[in-house]
């Protein structure tokens, strides 16, 4: 009898232990669980969060509020009352309870009110105004004896889904161009006829501009890492628009559309023709589907080489088409042509996006620009290395040299040389410039 009680306390007590762990492990997913969605320092839901919920794609009023000039904060007080300051902003918003908005934190001094409830513009711009003046109202003081004054820029979007994000963030990027302390609330139509707008004044620029001979071509240098000396340039057109140097991203979409793109071209190679008839170096010239489509190269360069007493091997043509793109008999006939006749192929921003190895064997490149994004962040991010080690490695063994662009210091030049490859541009080694260095 004494045995059994014994045995059934040592159940009872093997139970008990049981009970006691599996209490544990719950609390302990809890917290897991806790901590993956909230944000550890203010208490509110995290990033993550925002996105699972913005993965919904539920219709949705998205308001980022961004702390104006938090960094001062940081700076004249130290991190911790930064964070103290953060955490003080999320009670005030606890206070203020807007009526079915969650509050998350983006990241850093930015927070986002989120809610699937429609509101009238009106309401929207009235809540937005409250807010700010309860916020410009209220002093906050830190440890007591720290004032701390705030404000917002702060930008609303009504998008579905992620897309929010971007134009929430795009909207505070608007109001700071012209103040802070205010609100902008993105508007896609609005948005859509500025880009219009701002394509039709290009496209009558461009126009000017070739007619009055106002492309102006600047000079890249690209360095030898093996040499330590500049044996290359980059060609790349501007146009002088009211005595500022305008570079293609504002005005290439719109000779795109008027189909002048062509003449631009041929503008930078009489440029450049004329500028390196003086020298030995080897130069690039931006070329694009357009260019091919209409199959003029060919013989304008051939007519410039004879002209300025060029071999064509100096002359670098670079292709700002992702390869996959190009299929066309005829376009991958001229390449092969213009190879035959001396000169040299190169394939620009190549990387995760467009990096069909296969392809670029196909096409057989005498150089690859690796795509600026990984060398700009390679001296941090692991997969920046790992990419741009594996597509050295590739071109290595298939006698292709490499240029990394976008080198902006010397530990990043030191890096990519230690790692093998052969060329090296940005600003470290040189701007722009109309005159060769």
């Amino acid at each position: 009898m004494d045995k059994l009680l014994e045995c059934q306390e040592e159940k009872d007590k093997l139970q008990y232990e049981n009970y006691d762990l599996l209490a544990q492990l719950e609390e302990m997913s809890e917290e897991v669980e806790y901590a993956e969605s909230h944000d550890i320092l203010t208490g509110v839901f995290n990033n993550a969060a925002l996105v699972d919920k913005l993965k919904t794609n539920q219709n949705q009023i998205y308001i980022l509020l961004n702390v104006d000039n938090f960094k001062n904060i940081n700076s004249a007080y130290g991190y911790e009352v930064g964070n103290e300051t953060l955490k003080e902003i999320v009670k005030l918003l606890n206070i203020i309870k807007i009526q079915d908005f969650t509050i998350y934190r983006f990241c850093s001094d930015k927070f986002v009110l989120l809610s699937d409830q429609k509101r009238e513009r009106y309401e929207l711009n009235e809540m937005i105004e409250s807010l700010l003046s309860f916020f410009n109202t209220h002093e906050l003081l830190i440890d007591d004896d720290i004032p701390i004054y705030l404000s917002f820029s702060i930008g609303v979007s009504t998008a579905i889904g992620i897309s929010a994000i971007v134009q929430a963030e795009l909207a505070v990027e608007e109001i700071r161009k012209s103040r802070r302390n205010y609100f902008y609330v993105y508007d896609q139509e609005l948005e859509d006829l500025e880009r219009q707008q701002e394509s039709v004044y290009w496209i009558e620029e461009i126009r000017n501009s070739i007619l009055e001979e106002a492309v102006i071509v600047h000079y890249q240098p690209i360095l030898n890492n093996h040499t330590n000396s500049i044996e290359k340039y980059e060609c790349l057109s501007r146009i002088d628009h009211e005595g500022d140097m305008v570079s293609p991203f504002r005005f290439m979409d719109a000779a795109k559309q008027t189909k002048v793109l062509h003449l631009m071209t041929q503008s930078v190679i009489t440029q450049a023709f004329k500028k390196f008839s003086k020298t030995e170096c080897e130069f690039s010239i931006n070329i694009t589907k357009d260019d091919l489509f209409i199959g003029y190269l060919e013989e304008f360069l051939l007519k410039h080489c004879a002209k300025s007493n060029i071999v064509p091997s100096r002359v670098v043509l670079e292709i700002l088409e992702d390869i996959n793109s190009l299929n066309e008999k005829d376009i991958l006939d001229q390449l092969e042509s213009l190879r035959m006749n001396g000169f040299k192929i190169a394939i620009d921003d190549f990387g995760a996006e467009n990096s069909n190895f296969s392809r670029l064997l196909e096409f057989r490149p005498d150089y690859l620009k690796i795509d600026g994004a990984f060398v700009k962040n390679i001296i941090s991010d692991e997969n920046s290395r790992l990419i741009t080690e594996s597509i050295v490695s590739i071109c290595k063994k298939s006698g292709i040299k490499v240029i990394a662009e976008y080198i902006h210091d010397q530990e990043v030049l030191d890096f990519i040389t230690k790692i093998g490859i052969d060329y090296s541009q940005g600003y470290h080694i040189g701007a722009p410039s109309t005159e060769l260095l």
